[in-house]
C-alpha cells in the first residue's frame, strides 16, 4: 500500500496495473481497482453497473476509513489481522459493503463472524471489550444483534462464573482441604465501567434476570458510578458550592445518578448497598436536582433507602445540602432528613405491630408469655439507640446554622420517641448550642426548645452544668434542681434499704445512666452509701449556688408566671411549676439536714419535711 498524499491511498496488486477506480470514504479517497472489489463486494458491485464509473463515495461505512481499507485488502487477497480491536467494525463494515458468501467463499463476513462465536462470546473479558466498541458502530452493531449476542454472553458467562463458585466451595467443604484464594466475582467490575449509559444498563439488567448475587452486583455499581462521575461526588458543600459546573455537565450527572438508582438491587433492613453510597448518591441528586417528576422519584427512593438502614448512617452520611438553586437558604436539606428518620420511625412501628400479631396469635391472651423483645440488650432497642444518638448529633451540627428556624429545630428534636433516648445530654448539648448561636430568639420559642428536654435523663455533669447555664430559662434550671434532689433522696434511701428501694415503684421512674455511681450490682454497700454523701455535698453546693440566684431573680417573678399563662391558657404547666418550686424550697430547707451516717432515715426528718411543705414559695 501506498500513500501520494495523506488523503489518497493506492493499494496495488502484484502485477502493477494502474488504478481505475477512486473510492471516497470520508475525507479519505483510496485509488483501487474494479475487478477485486467486485468479486467481494456486492455493494460495490451494484454501484458499478455502468462500466464507464471510475469514482463511487461510501460516505457510510460503518468503521470509517480503517475499516473499509481492511475490507479493501481482504478483497485483494492479502491476509488481516482479525482481532479484537477491530473485529466489531469488520463485521458491520463486511454487512455494509455485502461481503457475503453469495458472492465469494470464505468471504470478511464469515471470517468476522467466526472470531465472534469462538474468541469473543466465550469469554466475559472479550465481550465487554467489542461491546465497548459497538457504542461506536450503532446503529448497524443493533442491526447485526451484535450488542444483544454481547450482552447475554456477559450475563451468562458471569452467572456459570457464580455457579462454578459455589460448586468449588462445596467440594472444598466436604474434602475438607483448605480452599485457595478465591477470584473475587466482580473481578470483570471494573472493565465494564468502560461502556456507556445504556450499553451498562443493559449489562446490569441481564445479569440480574440471570440470578446474579446482588452484592456482586452493588458493587459494579459502586464501581460504575465511580469512574463515570470521576470524583464529582462531594462531601464537602463548601467545595461543591465554589465549584463551577456547566449545565451539560450536571444533566450527565443527573442522568447517571438516577439510571444507577433504578439499578440498585432491593432493598430490605440488610441491604447489599452500604449507607455511603445511598448517601453520596442522594447528595449527587440534591445538587443537580431539578423539578422533574424522574428527579423527585429518584430523591423518594434513595431516602427510603437511606430510612430502612438509618442504623448503620454515620453523621457525614445524613448531611444532605439543600439544592443551590432552591428557596431554601439553610445549610442542611432538613425537610429532607425529617423523612428519612420518619421512615425509620414508620419501620418501627410496624416491625411492633407484627410482632404483637405473632404473640398474640402463639400465645392467645396470654400476655405473661409475651417476651420483651424492648430490653435494653435487644437488636432492635440497640438500633433505636444509635439513631437517637445519631438524631442528637445531627441537631448539634445544624445548630450552627444561622438561618435555620427554630420551628424545624423543635420539628427534628421531637421527632423521636421518649424511648429512644436514654439519657438526654446529647440533645441539651444541641439547644445549647442553638441557644448560642441564636441569642435573639423569643422567650417563649426558647422555652419551647427546652421543653424538648427530659431533666430526668440528664447525666449529673449535664445537670450541673444546665443549673448555672444563663442561656436556659430559669424554670428550666430550677426543674433540673429538683429531680436532682429527687435523685439523690432515691439514692440515700436505697443505701438505707437496698430491698425496699430496688422494689419500689420509684426504681424505674429515673432510668439507669451511663457513668453514674448508683445502681450496680458490682459496688458494695459501704462504696455506694460513699459515693452518695459525696453527691450530697456536691449537690448542698450547689443548692446553696441556685439560693444566691433565686433571690435575684424572685423579681422576675411575676413575669414569668404572666408569660407563663399566656403561653398555656388552661394554666395546668403553671401550677406544675409552682407545685415544683414549692417542694425544691421545702428541699431547701431539708438538705440543711445532715444525714444520718447509720443507714437508716429518721421519721421525725420525714414528717418535718412534710410539715415545712405548707411555707414553700408557691
Amino acid at each position: 500500500m501506498e500513500s501520494t498524499s495523506s488523503s489518497y491511498m493506492i493499494i496495488k496488486p502484484i502485477s502493477e496495473v494502474s488504478s481505475d477506480l477512486t473510492v471516497q470514504v470520508g475525507s479519505s479517497s483510496f485509488c483501487l481497482h474494479k475487478f477485486p472489489l467486485v468479486s467481494r463486494s456486492g455493494k460495490i458491485r451494484k454501484l458499478l453497473t455502468d462500466s464507464k464509473t471510475s469514482s463511487i463515495c461510501l460516505s457510510s461505512v460503518p468503521g470509517g476509513s480503517e475499516a473499509f481499507e481492511l475490507a479493501a485488502k481482504f478483497c485483494y487477497g492479502i491476509n488481516i489481522d482479525i482481532n479484537l480491536l477491530n473485529v466489531a467494525k469488520l463485521r458491520c463494515a463486511s454487512h455494509y459493503l455485502e461481503m457475503t458468501e453469495d458472492f465469494s467463499e470464505d468471504n470478511l463476513a464469515i471470517k468476522t463472524e467466526n472470531f465472534f462465536k469462538e474468541t469473543v462470546l466465550p469469554s466475559i473479558s472479550n465481550s465487554i471489550l467489542v461491546l465497548h466498541h459497538c457504542e461506536a458502530l450503532v446503529p448497524v452493531s443493533e442491526d447485526l444483534n451484535l450488542v444483544n449476542r454481547l450482552v447475554i454472553a456477559i450475563a451468562n458467562n458471569a452467572c456459570k462464573e457464580q455457579l462454578t463458585s459455589g460448586l468449588l466451595k462445596l467440594d472444598y467443604t466436604f474434602s475438607g482441604t483448605n480452599m485457595e484464594p478465591e477470584t473475587p466475582l466482580d473481578w470483570w467490575g471494573k472493565s465494564v465501567a468502560v461502556l456507556n449509559l445504556d450499553f451498562f444498563q443493559r449489562v446490569v439488567s441481564a445479569v440480574r434476570s440471570k440470578g446474579l448475587r446482588q452484592d456482586v452486583i452493588s458493587k459494579i455499581l459502586i464501581s460504575y458510578t465511580n469512574k463515570s462521575l470521576q470524583g464529582l461526588i462531594v462531601r464537602d458543600t463548601k467545595l461543591e458550592k465554589e465549584r463551577v459546573v456547566d449545565f451539560e455537565s450536571k444533566k450527565k450527572q443527573r442522568l447517571i445518578v438516577e439510571t444507577i438508582v433504578r439499578l440498585l438491587p432491593t432493598q430490605g433492613r440488610k441491604s447489599s448497598v452500604p449507607m455511603a453510597f445511598l448517601s453520596s448518591l442522594l447528595k449527587m441528586e440534591m445538587t443537580t436536582s431539578s423539578s422533574s417528576a424522574s428527579s423527585g422519584s429518584c430523591r423518594s427512593d434513595l431516602e427510603r433507602r437511606i430510612g430502612l438502614q438509618l442504623d448503620q448512617a454515620i453523621l457525614e452520611d445524613v448531611l444532605i445540602p439543600t439544592n443551590p438553586n432552591g428557596a431554601n437558604n439553610t445549610m442542611y436539606d432538613i425537610d429532607s432528613i425529617l423523612r428519612i428518620f420518619s421512615i425509620f420511625l414508620n419501620l418501627e412501628e410496624d416491625d411492633d405491630e407484627e410482632e404483637d400479631r405473632h404473640h398474640r396469635n402463639r400465645f392467645g391472651d396470654e400476655t405473661e408469655m409475651i417476651f420483651d423483645f424492648d430490653s435494653p440488650g435487644s437488636p432492635k432497642q440497640s438500633s433505636i439507640l444509635k439513631v437517637s444518638k445519631l438524631m442528637d448529633n445531627y441537631l448539634a451540627e445544624i445548630a450552627l446554622d444561622t438561618n435555620l428556624t427554630t420551628s424545624k429545630f423543635i420539628a427534628l428534636a421531637e421527632l423521636l420517641p421518649d424511648h429512644a433516648r436514654i439519657i438526654s445530654d446529647g440533645l441539651y448539648r444541641a439547644v445549647d448550642i442553638y441557644l448560642k448561636v441564636h441569642p435573639n430568639i423569643k422567650d417563649s420559642e426558647r422555652y419551647r426548645l427546652c421543653k424538648t428536654i427530659d431533666s430526668q435523663k440528664l447525666s449529673q455533669e449535664a445537670c450541673s452544668h444546665a443549673a448555672q447555664n444563663e442561656r436556659l430559662p430559669v424554670q428550666m434550671a430550677v426543674q433540673v434542681l429538683y429531680f436532682e434532689q429527687i435523685r439523690l433522696r432515691n439514692a440515700m434511701s436505697s443505701s438505707i434499704s437496698p430491698t425496699q428501694f430496688l422494689f419500689s415503684g420509684n426504681y424505674h421512674q429515673f432510668p439507669q445512666r451511663a457513668g453514674s455511681g448508683a445502681g450496680s450490682g458490682a459496688i458494695s454497700p459501704r462504696d455506694n452509701y460513699a459515693s452518695v454523701r459525696r453527691e450530697n455535698r456536691e449537690l448542698k453546693l450547689e443548692v446553696a449556688r441556685m439560693r444566691m440566684r433565686l433571690t435575684d431573680l424572685e423579681k422576675d417573678h411575676i413575669s414569668i408566671r404572666q408569660e407563663l399563662v399566656k403561653t398555656n391558657p388552661g394554666a395546668k404547666l403553671f401550677k406544675s411549676f409552682a407545685k415544683k418550686i414549692s417542694k425544691l424550697n421545702s428541699l431547701f430547707s431539708f438538705s440543711s439536714l445532715k444525714p444520718s451516717l447509720k443507714g437508716k432515715a429518721s421519721t421525725d426528718s420525714r414528717f418535718l419535711f412534710q410539715r415545712k411543705r405548707r411555707h414553700s414559695v408557691s
